[in-house]
């Protein structure tokens, strides 16, 4: 049984980069920004990394392949493209230096 390493309510997520997406034809509300394939995270009760899924994130912030990054969804996603009428369900709002976690180091940039 897995853990998140926030809790349940939360809107963010954690995830890796682990490429990038392009679309040349693209809906008019979708922003212009980079669109990333991110693997979403969680942690087993060991703290080991376990991979959930493959998403595609909007990212105004120039994350890189294998970076971990802070995701949030839904309408917090939309916010943070500045239009809440934008077609974006998973936008990156950090790239992350660190993660520790029951004394533990889990990720190190």
């Amino acid at each position: 049984m897995l853990k998140t390493l926030f809790l349940e309510r939360s809107k963010m997520e954690i995830g890796k980069v682990i490429g990038q997406v392009v679309s040349t034809v693209k809906d008019e509300a979708l922003p212009k920004t980079s669109l990333l394939l991110i693997e979403i995270l969680q942690f087993d009760e060991k703290n080991k990394v376990e991979k959930r899924t493959t998403q595609v994130a909007a990212d105004t912030l120039g994350a890189g392949d294998d970076e971990w990054v802070l995701l949030v969804r839904g309408s917090s996603a939309r916010m943070a493209t500045g239009s809440t009428k934008s077609p974006i369900d998973l936008h990156i709002v950090g790239i992350i230096d660190n993660i520790t976690a029951y004394k533990k180091s889990l990720y190190q940039k």
